[in-house]
């Protein structure tokens, strides 16, 4: 009898396509990883990985028997969201990720009340970025994200995953209490043509939006500085280092020695949860997702 959990490492490695992302994808160390698939080649007496450079690939009988491992997860996963149905009850576990400022001004919230309504239910979080938790539930390594895109640069999203709204965050710019709009009710972006930028790292769609938005009011941002973390530019901008967007989800206290003034032109962030729409009748997503919305409500009011 193949062992289900190899057959899951052996499916990551394909889906991720090394024994450190496979690793990653499965919340364990790659020494675990490795050990799982060298039983997996003695359990059914092939060679299922060569190497391949530093890294490996895997064999024709590899290949062959991820195909079959990946049928046999997915109906794994069925038979448990059928179950699940069955019985009606929020048990089991789920797994949810968020983008930092979501999982600050969510998580906390949901979480305790999934822990306080349904004590037979395990929540494991996670922060990572919109694009790899749309991956990551997408492949199966989570059963939930909260993602986000913007109201004028939308956030690509498969097929086969189902989208749920949460809330629509409203940001604000925040600049130094000396700056000369600091004052003003609201402002344009384009008024910030001659400012230094505090931004998102390269890479990650927030920095994508900012570029892309910035260049549409008919200037190239001079950004300074990159910081993944909110606190960590507004504390740039306490500093007197620049200007950046600074969103309200999640935000927290704001530094002395900075200015929040809100957008006049119409700027959002669209909040949203997904899962795989194969696991709509799991009792436990749909809580989950309640959880997540009441929290969002809760937020806004």
């Amino acid at each position: 009898m193949l062992n289900l959990e190899r057959l899951r490492t052996l499916d990551a490695l394909a889906r991720h396509g090394s024994v450190s992302a496979a690793a990653d994808g499965l919340h364990v160390t790659t020494s675990a990883v490795s050990q799982q698939l060298a039983k997996l080649e003695r359990e059914v007496g092939q060679q299922l990985l060569a190497k391949n450079g530093r890294g490996v690939r895997l064999t024709d009988a590899g290949q062959l028997l991820a195909d079959h491992a990946a049928r046999i997860l997915s109906q794994v996963e069925l038979a448990q969201s059928d179950i699940e149905a069955q019985r009606g009850q929020v048990v089991g576990e789920v797994r949810i990720g968020a983008f930092p400022t979501a999982a600050r001004g969510l998580f906390p919230s949901a979480i305790s009340e999934l822990r306080r309504s349904h004590p037979d239910l395990r929540v494991q979080s996670l922060e990572l970025e919109p694009e790899r938790g749309i991956r990551e539930v997408f492949r199966g390594d989570l059963d939930l994200a909260v993602v986000l895109d913007w109201s004028n640069k939308r956030l690509p999203v498969p097929g086969g995953l189902t989208q749920a709204h949460l809330l629509d965050d409203v940001p604000d710019v925040a600049m130094p209490l000396d700056h000369p709009l600091a004052g003003r009710p609201a402002v344009d972006l384009e008024e910030f043509a001659d400012d230094e930028w505090v931004s998102w790292p390269e890479g990650e769609f927030c920095h994508d939006w900012l570029v892309f938005t910035l260049r549409s009011k008919g200037f190239e941002p001079r950004i300074t500085h990159l910081a993944g973390e909110h606190h960590t530019q507004l504390a740039l901008i306490a500093a007197g280092l620049g200007v950046c967007v600074a969103p309200r989800l999640g935000r927290g206290p704001v530094p002395d020695g900075v200015a929040l003034v809100p957008v006049r032109q119409h700027m959002r962030r669209h909040v949203y949860a997904v899962w795989r729409t194969d696991a709509d009748r799991r009792p436990s997503i749909r809580a989950a997702a309640d959880a997540l919305r009441r929290a969002a409500c809760a937020g806004d009011s």
